[in-house]
């Protein structure tokens, strides 16, 4: 195996890994940009990956290679409203934003076990049929050496999550959206002095998080997993979460760090494959990805530098 095959393999699993967790962690970015804490991506994930592996096995033979589009589509609907439960505790009850996330955590996998249970009479779905299809892009792919590494036999999903961070980039920080989300998360009070809604851009923010993770599980799902079980989601919304901090709260940045985190979880697929790192016990490689997440929050989180408002409950007119 020559050293351009084994680059493409790395790099062609690491886009595949790292889309799921990409499109949660701008998910978190968005609530925790207004000064929401969402530790529920996980659970939002859940749901998502539910839906998803739900949707596509009632619907693949009617809908046919739309099937996954419009499972991921229907996936984040989903999400977006078990979100809200979150926003209505956090922002409207004023309740501890870390611990209703844990509550979402908690009643999203026993709500999604429970509904597959009764919807296919058994712990787990079968198996998809119709999934994302790895695709060469036209005309990129035939560029020597960086078409086979970087435009050859990846998922679309991949593309469109790396696309949507510069988006979300672009959004946060170049409207005047971005520039209300921001000052909600920054300094409340001044915010609503200035006439913004800051119970209704959190809830928006929320919302937007929870779709984008509910759209991250569904991903998972249709693109990795191909199933649904209580253990389809082990962890990935918490990778996110600490991508989205890495990065310190930046579209781009937690774009790098799902990266960086996608190439971890992929090499425990890929590394057997790969002369020198087939060696490598396989209990190691599954449990790198988490390792490195530890040593990555320690060696940089002091470092950063979270929105001033974050996990704070605005009360209109206290200081």
């Amino acid at each position: 195996m020559d050293v351009l095959t084994i680059i493409a393999i790395i790099v062609q699993g690491t886009l595949f890994a790292a889309a799921p967790l990409i499109f949660t962690a701008l998910g978190g970015v968005f609530s925790e940009r207004s000064g929401v804490v969402n530790i529920g991506l996980e659970g939002l994930m859940v749901v998502g990956a539910c839906t998803g592996i739900t949707v596509s096995l009632l619907m693949q033979e009617t809908w046919g290679a739309a099937t996954p589009w419009l499972a991921v589509l229907i996936a984040a609907g989903i999400a977006g409203l078990v979100s809200l439960l979150h926003a209505l505790a956090s922002i409207t009850l004023r309740a501890d934003q870390v611990v209703s996330g844990v509550v979402i955590n908690i009643l999203a996998i026993g709500a999604t076990v429970f509904a597959i249970k009764k919807i296919f009479d058994k712990g787990q779905t079968d198996s998809i049929a119709i999934r994302f299809d790895k695709m060469d892009i036209p005309v990129l792919s035939d560029i020597p050496v960086i078409g086979e590494v970087f435009f050859t036999s990846i998922p679309i999903t991949s593309y469109i999550a790396i696309g949507l961070a510069f988006v979300v980039w672009y959004i946060i920080y170049k409207t005047p959206f971005g520039l209300r989300l921001r000052a909600v998360g920054e300094h409340p009070m001044a915010a609503d002095t200035m006439g913004i809604n800051v119970t209704r851009m959190r809830y928006v923010a929320v919302f937007i998080s929870g779709v984008l993770a509910g759209v991250g599980g569904a991903v998972y799902a249709i693109a990795i997993a191909g199933s649904f079980s209580v253990v389809t989601i082990t962890g990935q919304g918490f990778l996110a979460l600490a991508a989205m901090i890495f990065g310190k709260w930046h579209p781009i940045g937690a774009l790098g760090a799902a990266l960086f985190f996608g190439f971890a979880q992929s090499l425990s697929v890929t590394a057997g494959t790969i002369p020198g790192l087939d060696a490598i016990p396989q209990v190691v490689l599954y449990i790198l990805p988490y390792v490195l997440t530890i040593l990555a929050l320690v060696g940089f989180v002091g470092r950063s530098e979270a929105p001033k408002a974050l996990g704070t409950p605005y009360i209109k007119g206290k200081r």
